[in-house]
């Protein structure tokens, strides 16, 4: 089923570039009238070279377009493009159209607080999603400023790209911004708390809904710290001030990214407004997600890819920027620790998948696809990739090249030519870094090396990815164990097919400390040796190393899930404190555990070690409190969870908060202990953001068929949620140990999948089709099924591409359950 829009082909955009140049946007929008859609009038003035083109557009209804004063035909938009014919000179384009209020993070979207019933209301205009905003020529190197003019209710603040102020009660006027590209355009309005303050002459904002003022107001004082130290350090390295004038961070509901870097405007999720209790791991991880923006105002706001093969170029010198600045002049210096864990695997993973793609020149044939593309690799391998080039090339010469590429394409679009030719004329030659070949063997091919130690031919042996033939050099450390525990690193030059290396009968593990970028399998004796050895590791980036060689070696069938059970239970990874997605213990869940003889069992296991850590943790540490969600994760007895719940025998140092209190309900409603009234009880009892949620979630967890039946009218559209909700429902529908209610389910996910894109587009049609996927069916039967469906041709490319990671996990898991069979 094809989407109801077109998504921009990057041959339109080329041909759509040759023919345009846009002066300004106008941009006038009334949020007072309607809780559904708004109205929105957008005068563009451009010149043309002469000849046809279309215009983006995706309104739900359309009052009139206007060509120099001429009134063109309403009826002649089709699939989200009004067909324009263009003679050679000055124009003005004029539309007006109603536009709806989106629910998904895309757009304009509308959140309505359940704490309060209060409405909040934010521009989302990444990937296609602008023109439901405005209309505009939707693509990123068509740059041009942007005037906007907002009606509001009163109680309303609005907050944009460029400073404005409230002329008259629910009347915004929003100064003439700098030349943007269409997807950083945006529009925060509500009765937010807004907190201000002022950095090196540039002025400082942070907002986020009432109902967490008070949390806002907690930790302003670290935020506002944090954005004036990155500013410092960036100012210091880029030696190009801030140009967009104010910078605010909005804080808002129901946002899918971790941030959009928004010129003047960066939007947050606001989670990341702390309302409970949060470890190290997700202040380090906000840390560096504002860093991280705030070096987008450099790479992707003051220069802008061409196209979206280059969003290396945004997100690859971001990630690395955010980390690097947060490290070195925060007081998170453990910042490449929490990346470590939290982004190595996610690079590596994609990067072994038949998803795969180049760092550079993905070869994003359009919008929807390239949205995609924003992956690990993109980050996390973009990321590596860029530290090696800073190491060979030295700061010098690395940041000279990058200012000449600002200097050079201030306010306009690029490529990696263009900033590898600035790396040229600072003096990369000169200091022995050839650019031609780096780029063919390391951002242009695809795969990571594979590096072992052959320990019976005293050899590391370095495997490029197969069908991608590379000759990549690697310089990294190996940690040797020694008989005592202790740890050695030796510096190893890999630049050739085997490299000498005679380790004997110690331990080794290579490039623990993310040196280069490669697929790091541990050989079998030190598997062996680290269930000993693990535990007593201080070092917390060895550790992390660790355990990500642990998890490379596990995704590639390399080890017995149950000996990494029992490394689980020897040392149970809460010094990675994050339980979230793509972290140690989330993979504990989604991986180690399913694939083991007797999953109640193993739980139980990795129950009694997280109690243990409890017990022997400093109360009120980060380490407890790691090890209480672990315990409250794998708990098997109901009556232990509810004496949780009522606040009795909590551990010293472990308050009961919302946060907590909802992990306990979540698994409570997975055991079938409790059911849908009481869900709702308890939601009533103090309906937030955070609770709805997770009570979405809850339900969707029950072992029930109605729960069930109800999760799967959410997947199909039938029930519209929220994303935030959405993606609740599809994480908790497939529950280890409830395939008897499940299985009906698998077939139907695979028939009802390809329809969903009547339902939702952008990143919410993808994450679903992720987050439904029959995770707990482990069988040659789903996969089958799975690849039958990716190999129709008709099938949306977002859909599809998250069709083929997740048959590649499963893949993944039966190979091996084949290596190593269940009794």
């Amino acid at each position: 089923m094809p989407s109801p829009y077109a998504s921009l082909q990057r041959t339109e955009a080329l041909a759509r570039r040759e023919l345009l140049d846009v002066t300004s946007y106008d941009v006038s929008l009334d949020l007072a009238s309607d809780d559904s859609t708004f109205e929105s009038v957008t005068t563009i003035r451009l010149r043309s070279r002469a000849g046809s083109t279309f215009l983006d557009l995706k309104p739900v209804g359309l009052a009139q377009v206007r060509l120099d004063g001429r009134r063109l035909g309403v009826d002649l938009l089709e699939r989200g493009r009004f067909p324009l014919e263009l003679a050679e000179g000055e124009h003005e384009l004029v539309v007006q159209a109603t536009m709806p209020f989106r629910n998904d993070g895309e757009g304009l979207h509308r959140s309505v607080d359940p704490a309060d019933g209060k409405s909040y209301v934010y521009g989302m205009s990444f990937m296609d999603a602008a023109p439901t905003i405005f209309a505009c020529f939707d693509q990123p190197d068509l740059k041009a400023p942007y005037t906007f003019h907002v009606r509001a209710p009163h109680d309303w603040v609005v907050v944009g790209n460029a400073p404005g102020q409230q002329v008259e009660p629910g009347v915004w006027e929003l100064e003439q911004s700098q030349p943007l590209s269409t997807y950083f355009v945006t529009v925060v309005a509500g009765p937010y708390h807004v907190l201000r303050d002022e950095h090196d002459g540039i002025p400082l904002g942070l907002s986020a809904r009432a109902s967490i003022a008070a949390d806002l107001d907690k930790d302003a004082d670290e935020l506002f710290t944090l954005t004036r130290q990155s500013f410092d350090e960036l100012h210091r390295l880029f030696g190009i001030r801030y140009p967009f004038g104010d910078y605010h961070q909005a804080f808002v509901p129901e946002f899918n990214a971790g941030a959009m870097e928004n010129p003047g405007c960066v939007t947050f999720r606001d989670p990341l407004v702390f309302t409970s209790r949060v470890t190290r791991g997700v202040r380090v991880a906000r840390a560096s997600t504002l860093a991280h923006e705030m070096a987008h105002q450099w790479f992707g706001n003051l220069v802008t890819p061409a196209w979206w093969d280059d969003l290396w170029l945004n997100e690859s010198f971001a990630e690395y920027m955010g980390n690097r600045v947060t490290a070195d002049v925060t007081e998170y210096a453990d910042a490449w620790v929490n990346d470590s864990y939290a982004r190595r695997q996610w690079g590596l993973t994609a990067d072994q998948r038949p998803s795969s793609h180049p760092v550079a020149g993905n070869g994003a044939v359009d919008a929807s696809a390239a949205l995609q593309d924003f992956d690990g690799i993109s980050y996390a391998k973009g990321c590596a990739i860029l530290r090696q080039i800073n190491a060979t090339l030295g700061d010098e010469v690395f940041f000279r090249g990058t200012i000449d590429h600002f200097e050079r394409h201030r306010f306009g679009n690029a490529t990696m030519h263009d900033l590898f030719e600035s790396w040229e004329r600072a003096g990369a030659s000169r200091v022995g870094m050839d650019m031609a070949d780096f780029t063919d063997n390391w951002l242009r091919t695809v795969g990571p090396d594979r590096i072992e130690l052959d320990r019976a031919a005293a050899v590391i042996r370095r495997t490029p990815p197969e069908g991608h033939p590379a000759d990549r050099p690697h310089r990294i450390r190996a940690a040797v164990a020694a008989g005592d525990g202790t740890w050695t690193d030796q510096l190893v030059e890999l630049d050739a097919p085997e490299t000498a290396f005679d380790a004997g009968d110690r331990p080794v593990l290579l490039d623990p400390y993310n040196d280069t970028w490669a697929l790091l399998i541990p050989d079998p004796l030190t598997m062996d040796a680290l269930e000993s050895l693990l535990p007593a590791v201080q070092d917390p980036l060895l550790r992390a190393g660790a355990w990500s060689n642990i998890r490379s070696a596990l995704h590639n069938a390399a080890v017995d899930p149950v000996d990494v059970l029992e490394l689980v239970v020897r040392s149970l990874p809460i010094e990675d404190t994050e339980d979230t997605r793509r972290r140690t213990m989330a993979w504990v869940y989604s991986w180690v555990l399913p694939l083991q003889p007797d999953q109640r069992a193993a739980a139980a296991q990795i129950h009694e070690a997280a109690r243990a850590k409890v017990a022997d943790a400093s109360p009120t540490s980060e380490e407890q409190l790691a090890a209480f969600r672990a315990a409250i994760g794998t708990a098997g007895d109901v009556e232990l969870l509810r004496t949780w719940l009522s606040g009795d025998q909590l551990p010293d140092g472990i308050p009961l908060d919302v946060d907590l209190r909802w992990r306990i309900l979540v698994r409570l409603a997975t055991l079938g202990a409790l059911d849908l009234a009481e869900l709702d009880r308890q939601l009533e009892t103090d309906p937030n953001a955070v609770a709805r949620v997770r009570h979405a979630g809850a339900r969707a967890s029950l072992p029930d068929a109605d729960a069930k039946s109800w999760a799967w009218s959410c997947f199909t559209g039938e029930v519209d949620l929220p994303n935030y909700e959405l993606e609740a429902v599809g994480l908790g529908f497939w529950r280890g140990g409830q395939e008897v209610l499940t299985e009906p389910y698998v077939e139907r996910y695979f028939a009802d999948l390809p329809d969903t894109v009547r339902v939702r587009s952008g990143w919410v049609l993808a994450d679903a089709a992720e987050h439904f996927f029959p995770a707990t069916s482990l069988t040659p039967e789903t996969l089958a099924r799975a690849e039958g469906l990716i190999a129709d041709g008709d099938l949306d490319l977002s859909i599809r591409r998250r069709l083929v990671d997740e048959a590649d996990n499963l893949k993944r898991k039966l190979a091996v359950l084949e290596a190593f069979p269940r009794p």
